[in-house]
């Protein structure tokens, strides 16, 4: 099996660049480190396409291996023909692969195992062949032995009938076609286990999609629902056209007296054991599909919110709200770090909203607040009309934000946040996180499992280990992408980082506590556990901020600044002049260009990207994205009113549409067809997490607390 060739099929690659980004895992680098330092090696394919690349070489490398297995197997057993070899070696997938084996398999005892011990496997034969006039009656005579098992003649056909059965269940050809024809024709139906029993699955009571048009959400639901005993589920397959294809193809004869027995084991053999195992078959695969899709758009929604562009120089506070246990305040610096704590009682039952204010007054002015993080949890709302009173009175110059809270508990609570404020409690842990969620999403969002961020769908029903390996990659290509300061850095931000660990991450935290910072990326080596191989991974990544060589606080690597340093003294600049001055270059392509490359000793490609790097070192990607709405004004759900114009954030993006914060709340739902003009097939198509987009009101429920928006402004 060509592999590098499947790939760059499948992918619309050069065969060439295929081979080298395989080589170049087979060696240990990782996706970001080969999608920005190995360019020239690739031919500049970016980390999506890697990261595919890297899922189907694992995938087909599997397939390669289960097919060495099958073929060793069938050849042990002496049954290895060179046409099912062949059909072997070309099976596209492992269910193809599967299907060839199966009359081969090693099986546990059946009823056709069980005939074919008591000598009806003849009987059978003559039956297949269609070729005898003798009534089956007197053929079965020969094979009645009640020594064997076989008491009289009906039970000599009823196991001749049960090993028809099974041969025809075990055709590679006819299972394929069969599963072909379910899901051309086939509909996948449910209905309620109790219809008077109310549920989120009532629009599943009675429900049925061709399984050719049904869309992942709606599968990942169906299966929830039945999971959850609400619902019962059937996949109804054409079966009398199937039945028909399978008599064209066993009964080749006109023969009256094994045709009627032949219609009979072609039945059985579909009903009773090709048609539950298709069954299977097929959900699994629409599970399969809707799962691709969902962890394929929880990774983008993730990459976005990940994205989202950091709030710098401003010390924040942030607010965890709460009703009886009160509202839990941390103040921090710039830098992240936390100066203050505090908890109020504005909210219910104890309503102490003016010595609330008094301490918020006391903590503002002591510490210079300029921005309020605020949480969208419970008492939100009250605490946010607090804040916008509060606002009003004190005059001062201040905003506020609410921010999605979601996994914020979840990591105030955990062994991290213990590590990292070993003298708070789970509420303050929180107030800081949410604080610090503003000023860099990034690195306090690393922090939290995935999957607890709140921007997926159905992430609890999916193959846990497939959805935390493609979050992990998102991750890891974001905080890649971005770079990090290797001096503030937590180690969960570090462990992200190409070429680093858990726990080389935590050996770089030690290493800085107890030698201080670091003044230059070469001292990286001295590290534990972080040898030549995990450098050359990881240092074009971290960034040395005001270090001894300029240059390490740029993503130039060190194995390139010799180069860089040649290009900085032929315009007459040096290291220290980073950032200050365009570097002159020939025009890209040009003779002149690719002259300089070669005597710098680079690749083209790198020679480009190191020339941007020297004019905007260290360039943040995030500072493409929309700041956040600051807000100092409070809107409630019963303020909205039809044909009202907002400004609001896409918080989370699903198949049948996405939800919008407007700040009243409760995310308003913009369906998919009331996105945009040009017909989309999924939101993402046109929008993504973070997007600052406006919205016209369409209707509000507040029984329900349901808000209809629509992004087709008239």
């Amino acid at each position: 099996m060509d592999i590098a060739r499947i790939i760059s099929e499948e992918l619309n690659i050069v065969q060439w660049q295929a081979e080298a980004a395989i080589k170049l895992i087979d060696e240990g680098n990782t996706i970001p480190f080969i999608s920005r330092y190995r360019k020239e090696v690739t031919g500049s394919l970016n980390d999506e396409v890697l990261r595919k690349l890297y899922e189907r070489l694992t995938y087909l490398r599997g397939l390669q291996e289960r097919k060495e297995t099958v073929l060793a197997s069938i050849e042990e057993q002496g049954s290895l023909t060179e046409e099912l070899r062949m059909k072997i070696e070309a099976a596209a997938t492992l269910v193809a692969v599967e299907d060839l084996y199966r009359p081969y398999k090693p099986k546990r005892k059946t009823r056709a195992s069980v005939a074919k011990e008591k000598g009806l496997e003849p009987l059978a034969n003559i039956i297949y062949l269609q070729m005898t006039d003798v009534p089956l009656e007197k053929e079965a005579e020969v094979f009645v032995d009640p020594e064997k098992g076989v008491a009289d003649i009906e039970e000599a056909l009823a196991g001749a009938r049960d090993i028809l059965a099974e041969t025809i269940s075990d055709e590679a050809e006819y299972r394929s076609e069969i599963r072909y024809m379910t899901e051309l024709d086939g509909k996948l139906k449910s209905t309620a286990k109790d219809e008077d029993l109310p549920s989120v699955y009532e629009m599943y009571y009675y429900f049925s999609e061709p399984i050719k048009k049904l869309a992942g959400h709606r599968v990942l639901a169906i299966n929830r629902g039945e999971k959850e005993k609400y619902l019962q589920v059937k996949l109804e397959a054409p079966t009398e056209k199937i039945i028909t294809y399978l008599e064209r193809q066993v009964i080749r004869e006109k023969n009256p007296v094994t045709t009627p027995i032949l219609q009979e084991v072609v039945r059985d053999s579909y009903e009773r054991l090709i048609a539950p195992a298709i069954e299977r078959e097929v959900r699994n695969d629409l599970t399969e599909k809707a799962e691709e899709g969902a962890i394929d758009v929880f990774g983008k929604n993730l990459k976005q919110l990940l994205m989202q562009p950091p709030i710098a120089d401003k010390v924040v506070l942030g607010w965890d709200p709460a009703f009886r246990t009160g509202c839990k305040l941390a103040v921090v610096d710039e830098t992240g770090k936390v100066l203050d704590t505090k908890v109020i009682f504005p909210t219910a039952p104890q309503n102490k909203v003016k010595e609330a204010k008094a301490e918020l007054q006391k903590l503002i002015e002591k510490h210079h607040v300029s921005l309020i993080s605020l949480g969208n949890g419970t008492a939100s709302r009250e605490s946010e009309q607090i804040i916008v009173s509060f606002i009003k009175e004190s005059k001062l110059k201040l905003s506020y934000v609410i921010v999605n809270e979601a996994g914020a508990s979840v990591y105030s609570a955990s062994k991290l946040a213990t590590e990292e404020f070993p003298g708070f409690d789970v509420g303050q842990r929180s107030a800081a996180s949410i604080a610090r969620r503003l000023q860099d999403p990034l690195a306090e969002l690393v922090k939290i499992d995935p999957k607890s961020i709140g921007v997926g769908q159905y992430q609890h029903d999916m193959n846990e280990k497939k959805l935390d390996e493609a979050l992990a990659g998102v991750v890891e290509d974001c905080v890649n992408s971005v770079g990090v300061d290797v001096n503030t850095a937590s180690a969960p931000l570090l462990s992200y980082i190409s070429g680093i660990s858990k726990s080389i991450a935590k050996s770089i935290v030690e290493y800085r506590e107890e030698n201080g910072a670091f003044t230059e990326r070469k001292q990286l080596l001295k590290v534990a556990k972080l040898g030549p191989k995990a450098y050359e991974q990881c240092a074009g990544f971290l960034r040395i901020r005001k270090g001894k060589d300029p240059l390490d606080d740029t993503s130039v690597h060190p194995e390139t600044y010799e180069a860089a340093r040649k290009l900085l003294a032929r315009s007459g600049l040096s290291p220290k002049d980073i950032g200050t001055t365009k570097i002159k270059l020939p025009d890209a392509g040009s003779k002149e260009f690719k002259e300089l490359a070669e005597e710098l000793q680079i690749g083209e490609i790198t020679l480009w990207d190191i020339a941007k790097e020297m004019e905007k070192p260290s360039r943040d990607p995030r500072e493409d994205m929309p700041l956040p709405i600051l807000r100092s004004d409070v809107m409630e759900m019963e303020d909205l009113k039809p044909g009202m114009r907002l400004k609001g954030t896409v918080r989370n993006a699903v198949d049948f549409g996405i939800f919008v914060d407007i700040g009243v709340h409760q995310d308003g739902l913009v369906h998919v067809s009331k996105i945009t003009d040009r017909f989309i097939k999924h939101p993402l198509e046109a929008v993504s997490v973070g997007d600052i987009v406006e919205v016209e009101v369409l209707g509000v429920d507040l029984a329900k607390k349901r808000i209809q928006l629509t992004m087709k402004l008239s």
